[in-house]
């Protein structure tokens, strides 16, 4: 290299200096060969130590050394990157009153939704609550479907009419508004793969606020904990995760819990607490517990110690709670997308400026996309009633009044 250098140094020596043209093809010849150079050298694959798992109820935990190949890593890092760039872009356009309504962000969590999905299938199944955007891109929807949809408008993933909370895919049963209510739907849908027989599995997702929200009425339902004694009666296929990030809505865990052990709540139901900021460790955990799941043992618990940067929803500033220097002291040292990056790099499976690339390439995606979601038409009003069925003869639906009639196409 040093050589091809010095060579193509000679031949513009006399003329480089005084002109621009030659010395812009010297520094860009000089630059490709030190990236040729550079990517040879990559390493294709390293071992990690990762953080050990707390357990309950089990003799065994997952691996705690772990392999990444650069592939991998890449691919993690670029679903992060995008996950976090849409969500800020999703506050930009809330304070520019382009998005209304409720938005639950997810930025911080990102581990959480890369590192599950890393050990699952498509075919698969996942549910959650209304912290929803990043799940809805990893299940397949794209970000200009996501964007749409959080401004109301036709080209988003429901058609523009479900908003933040609700979006769906195949297999993804979407966000749910009520606090806790997708615990037993996804029982329901881990039931029917038992029934069916396809060897698939259902991920049922809920924030440490779920079990606060449930105690509150457990004497009359209590319908997390019934689930809970359900699935482990039929042993069905359910992985059940609590993304505790520390606080419900704006109340903290310490608070609110006599016992913050929440891998432990299913009491008859194995448990896991896994360290929910790096991406190995809810990848390793989650491919634990689906092999635990597939192998007919019924349903495990999984919490992921995680933390959201934002407020519990846009109407929140998240800080009449905790304080700027929780928030920054957590961004600089247990951060999701940095952490992995520092691993990459310490490894030398990639190069700073590979990782900026990536970083350009997906501020361009997401910027397309708000372009796309800000100029997309909105859903004219007869679709309005559209898709309360499915597969159903039209219908009439009554509009304000009774004199406003609209159609129900399936």
């Amino acid at each position: 290299v040093g050589e091809m250098l010095a060579s193509i140094a000679s031949v513009f020596r006399v003329t480089a200096w005084k002109n621009t043209k030659c010395l812009n093809l010297f520094q860009q010849g000089a630059a490709l060969i030190m990236s040729a150079r550079t990517f040879t050298d990559f390493t294709t694959r390293a071992t990690f130590e990762i953080k050990k798992c707390d357990l309950f109820l089990l003799d065994e935990g997952p691996a705690t050394q772990v392999v990444l190949t650069r592939d991998e890593g890449l691919q993690y890092y670029r679903t992060m990157q995008v996950m976090r760039r849409m969500e800020l872009k999703a506050d930009q356009l809330y304070k520019q009153k382009m998005i209304r309504g409720f938005c639950h962000l997810y930025d911080g969590q990102e581990a959480c939704a890369v590192g599950l999905e890393a050990s699952i299938n498509l075919s698969d199944h996942l549910i959650t609550a209304y912290r929803v955007h990043g799940y809805t891109y990893t299940r397949g929807g794209t970000v200009k479907e996501i964007m749409a949809e959080l401004t109301g408008r036709r080209g988003g993933i429901a058609k523009g009419k479900g908003g933040s909370m609700h979006m769906y895919c195949k297999t993804f049963y979407g966000g749910n508004g009520i606090i806790g209510a997708q615990v037993p739907l996804g029982a329901g849908v881990a039931l029917a793969c038992n029934y069916l027989g396809n060897n698939e599995l259902c991920v049922c997702l809920y924030g440490d606020g779920a079990y606060l929200s449930n105690i509150l009425v457990y004497i009359q339902q209590g319908q997390i904990f019934e689930t809970y004694n359900m699935a482990a009666l039929w042993k069905l296929p359910v992985i059940f995760v609590c993304e505790n990030n520390r606080y419900a809505m704006g109340t903290s865990v310490e608070r609110a819990a006599a016992s913050t052990d929440y891998y432990k709540r299913g009491e008859f139901i194995p448990g896991l607490r896994v360290d929910g900021m790096d991406v190995l460790c809810v990848r390793e955990a989650t491919r634990f517990a689906a092999d635990h799941c597939r192998s007919g043992k019924g349903p495990i618990l999984m919490e992921l110690q995680t933390y959201r940067y934002h407020g519990h929803s846009m109407s929140d500033p998240g800080l009449s709670y905790r304080t700027r220097e929780e928030i920054w002291e957590v961004r600089s040292k247990s951060d999701p997308i940095a952490m992995l990056k520092d691993h990459m790099l310490s490894h030398n499976m990639a190069s700073v400026e590979e990782l900026k690339g990536i970083d350009v390439e997906v501020r361009k995606e997401i910027e397309d996309a708000a372009q796309f979601a800000t100029t997309d038409p909105e859903p004219p009003l007869e679709e309005l009633c559209n898709h309360i069925f499915y597969n159903e003869p039209p219908f009439e639906v009554r509009g304000t009044n009774l004199w406003t009639k609209l159609k129900s196409l399936s």
